[in-house]
Parts: structure tokens; C-alpha cells; sequence
């Protein structure tokens, strides 16, 4: 199910400013696809990604381009989004709360859930199952736990696996909890992303999860990004920081979704 806000009204301006968004969460993108999402011509494309690679954000390749700051992202394990990691830090400890020894539990990719497996450390005999390699490392240094991680098309960006394998992995499993990310919590309450191909993955944890705890900073709220996951009904309870807004928690409440304030 995906939300696209691309499209022929979008100005170059904005075009160009989610094509950027796009591609520093996929990492790199083909010509074809972008102007089959984005509803413009090629020669549209290829004019929108000279100038992003002009402006030092990617790199042009033949039929497409990459986000210039790749190798030394893999190189370093380092991740792509780490604005407001104070909040992020918060919520991680928060969430490592709801965590008990013995647990299995689900881990998503990125930058809060990443704080979250380090505030795991010290926590025995867990059993985790993730996408995400840094991840991994991160649980993998704990002998006490069973560690888990899929398959799957690698994510620069996320330092993560993504697409049909990996979500063909959770289709076989089962686990207490799953802690989810998100890219942003539109106005109408829909989990998006600014991507496409971790969709299949993120609806496979969910299904594969008999509770589903999104960790999400407050500055997520209000923001839609390329696709979405739908109405987060399906959510039991939101990890946030105490910037959330009350009427924000008014519409949360409304359709189920406890707040749990860092």
C-alpha cells in the first residue's frame, strides 16, 4: 500500500527535494523509477539529479545516481538520519523498559532503534530478530542472547536489508514485541516512509508481532512522507518525547494508541 505524494504538481523545487529524500533512503535510484513515481519525463530526471550531484548530495551514474556519502557510511557504520538524537537517546531508554529477559522481540532499522539496542546490552536472554547489521552487531556482542537476521537486498542508508527476502523471513516467525520505526506520522495518523521497499517488510513485522511499539520523536509528527503503512491503528503504543502535542494525543487515543512520554 503506497501513498505516493509525488506527481505532476509538484514545483522542481519540491520535486527535487523528495527525489533527495528518496534516494537517501534507497540509497541510490534509477532514472525509470523515479520518473514513472514522480509522473515526469526522463530528460526531467536526469536535469533533477545533475543538479542534486551539482549540489554535492549524489552522485551521477549511468541510469542513475547513488548517495554520495555511501562508502564511507558502510565504511564507518554510520547512519544516514541522526538529527535529535537527545530525544531519540530518551526514548530508547524508555522503550528498554518494556523490555523483560526472555523476551523475543523484533528490532526495525534505524537511528532510535539503534540507541534501543545499546540500552539492550545488559539484557539477558533475549531472543532478536532484525534487519539491520548494525543491529546485529550490536545484540551479537551479548552471549546470552539468540540473535536473528534476515535476508535481503542491503540498505546503505539504514544499514539495513529490505524487500520480499527479507519480509519472506518474518513470515515464519512469531514474537512478543516488535519495536517499529518510522519516517514520519502524517496528519491523518498514517505511518509513512520516504521510501518504497521496506513497506513489504515493516507490514511482515507487524504481522509476525503480537504487540507493535513505535518509537517516534515528536518532530515526526505532522510530516508525510513518500509511502505509507496506512492509518496506525494496528499500533498498541507510541514511544515519544514530551513535545508531543495534545491534540496529537487526543487522535491517538481516538483510535487506540496508547502514549507512553520519554
Amino acid at each position: 500500500m503506497i501513498g505516493e505524494n509525488g506527481g505532476k504538481a509538484l514545483l522542481a523545487q519540491e520535486r527535487r527535494k523528495r527525489i533527495l529524500e528518496f534516494i537517501q533512503e534507497e540509497g541510490s535510484a534509477r532514472v525509470n523509477r523515479l520518473s514513472a513515481l514522480f509522473e515526469v519525463s526522463e530528460p526531467t530526471i536526469r536535469q533533477d539529479l545533475e543538479i542534486l550531484d551539482k549540489q554535492g548530495f549524489v552522485t551521477r551514474e549511468h541510469g542513475g545516481a547513488f548517495l554520495r556519502t555511501v562508502s564511507r557510511q558502510v565504511s564507518e557504520l554510520a547512519l544516514q538520519h541522526t538529527e535529535n538524537m537527545d530525544k531519540k537517546a530518551l526514548i530508547a531508554r524508555r522503550a528498554a523498559q518494556l523490555v523483560s529477559p526472555g523476551d523475543r522481540i523484533i528490532l526495525d532499522s534505524g537511528s532510535t532503534i539503534t540507541e534501543l539496542a545499546k540500552c539492550l546490552a545488559g539484557t539477558t536472554n533475549l531472543v532478536v530478530v532484525t534487519n539491520a547489521i548494525n543491529i546485529a552487531l550490536l545484540i551479537g556482542a551479548n552471549p546470552s542472547c539468540e540473535l536473528m537476521v534476515t535476508g535481503g537486498d542491503f540498505k546503505a542508508p539504514t544499514l539495513s536489508l529490505t524487500g520480499e527476502k527479507a519480509a519472506a523471513f518474518f513470515r515464519n516467525i512469531y514474537v512478543d514485541k516488535l519495536f517499529l520505526a518510522t519516517g514520519g506520522v502524517s496528519p491523518s495518523l498514517e505511518l509513512t516512509y520516504p521510501g518504497y521497499s521496506d513497506l513489504v517488510v515493516k507490514r511482515a513485522m507487524i504481522d509476525a508481532s503480537k504487540e507493535i511499539f513505535l518509537l517516534a520523536d515528536s518532530t515526526k509528527f505532522g510530516v508525510a512522507s513518500f509511502a505509507s503503512l496506512g492509518v496506525m491503528d494496528y499500533v498498541d503504543a507510541i514511544v515519544t518525547d514530551d513535545g508531543i502535542g495534545e491534540e496529537t494525543r487526543r487522535q491517538l487515543d481516538a483510535i487506540g494508541v496508547k502514549v507512553i512520554v520519554a
